[in-house]
């Protein structure tokens, strides 16, 4: 099959530090003649270094039609420059790009708006550049409109819209005029969460009809919900071009380096956090899964450090947790009390003490997450309450064909066994 995009030592060269524009006015141009011999000088005899970055370094790949491609990279990494190139925005240094399609691009606020035009003059002189027909967008004008919600400002200059109007109109405009080229990079996050989640269900729609779309993002979650495929640039080149799944797993790993763990010491006895009873020396999160480099997944089983100093003889002391999504909703709470009943009936003696809570794989949903720790005395009482600044997140790195945008709903997400029999006959 001939591929719809296609990027063939693709690269682009920037230079540093270097002024294009010209000068405004007489004044200034005057004040740069003078400066002009000056700067030549400390540059030695006008010799001076030009500072030139590759932002995108012998790039090839091919997307054939109906692919859903997502693009994945830290800050930097020439993402943004890519779908430039790919939108025609700005031409490569080197190589080519072949595209085979109406293309409608969504990469910055406002591009491809005329300011002064109202929202309902830029949607007929969008549908004009993808060469679409009058009666063409008249039959997709109120699905538009509806989609933005913004028909009360229909009539209204756009250069009076709000940044997150813009997003909606331009959107609504992009996924509605079928273009057989959608590229959108992270400009979603200007808009508000349920709109977020509307375009994002609109994109899986449009990749469903066939269309092809190329998605930039830092949403892990939506890069493996909407995309089969995903490349990741690392310094202007592709370091990884394979399944979503695969390849976010191994951009984590090395984002975020081998171990799964975040932890707080407090080394010095004195200024630990805690009062007179229990002073705490270390809460840490760490991954179980020995032959696992990767970050927290679903399915990766983790335990909870709680490390203190009993400074009470005979003490009764056990230990409790609160865990908390990062909508702040307590997903269960936990404690040694109940999970190591043979421990909880021992008088301390003083001394250093560490208390593990084990959590098994298959059981939180995605998402970042942060606990309390409280210290009980006499399996009744806290005496010491924290709220520890360790979190962790959960990753869902299974392979999974394309799906609507969204985690799937409630704070855990355990693995149960189910089963299935026939009861009766017809």
């Amino acid at each position: 099959m001939k591929p719809i995009v296609r990027a063939t030592t693709l690269g682009k060269q920037y230079t540093i530090g270097t002024r294009e524009a010209a000068y405004d006015t007489l004044r200034e141009s005057i004040t740069q003649a003078v400066r002009a011999p000056i700067r030549r000088l400390r540059s030695g005899n006008g010799k001076r270094n030009v500072d030139t970055i590759w932002a995108l370094k012998d790039v090839n790949f091919d997307v054939q039609p109906g692919e859903v491609v997502g693009i994945i990279g830290s800050n930097g990494a020439g993402k943004s420059t890519l779908l430039k190139v790919l939108s025609r925005i700005t031409e490569p240094t080197t190589g080519r790009v072949e595209l085979y399609g109406r293309v409608a691009s969504l990469l910055e606020v406002g591009t491809g708006f005329h300011p002064e035009l109202t929202g309902r003059e830029n949607i007929y002189l969008n549908g004009a550049i993808l060469g679409m027909k009058k009666t063409e967008i008249n039959t997709k004008f109120n699905r538009i409109v509806d989609f933005s919600e913004l028909e009360r400002f229909l009539d209204t200059p756009v250069k009076r819209y709000s940044s997150g109007m813009y997003m909606r109109l331009a959107f609504a405009v992009a996924s509605h005029l079928e273009p057989e080229i959608l590229i959108v990079d992270e400009v979603l996050a200007v808009g508000d969460a349920q709109f977020q989640k509307k375009c994002l269900g609109k994109m899986s729609d449009v990749a469903s009809e066939g269309r092809t779309v190329l998605f930039v993002s830092h949403n892990m979650i939506a890069i493996q919900s909407l995309c089969k495929r995903a490349l990741w640039l690392e310094g202007g080149a592709i370091a990884d071009d394979g399944g979503a799944g695969t390849v976010v797993r191994n951009y984590l790993s090395h984002s975020f380096g081998n171990k799964s763990s975040e932890e707080e010491v407090w080394p010095d006895i004195e200024t630990a956090p805690g009062n007179d009873s229990v002073r705490l020396h270390r809460v840490q999160v760490r991954s179980l899964d020995e032959a696992s480099d990767q970050h927290l997944t679903t399915r990766t089983p983790f335990c909870i450090d709680v490390e203190y100093w009993n400074l009470q003889p005979g003490a009764n002391l056990t230990i409790t947790l609160h865990l908390y999504t990062e909508q702040q909703v307590i997903a269960f709470t936990t404690g040694s009390g109940s999970g190591d009943p043979e421990w909880s009936r021992r008088n301390l003696p003083a001394g250093l003490f560490r208390t593990t809570c084990y959590m098994p794989g298959d059981l939180l949903n995605v998402g970042r997450h942060r606990f309390n720790v409280l210290v009980i005395k006499d399996l009744s009482s806290v005496i010491y309450q924290y709220e520890s600044a360790v979190t962790f997140e959960i990753f869902d790195l299974d392979e999974r064909a394309l799906s609507q945008y969204a985690r799937e709903p409630g704070v855990v997400k355990p693995d149960l066994k189910w089963k299935t029999e026939q009861v009766g006959a017809l």
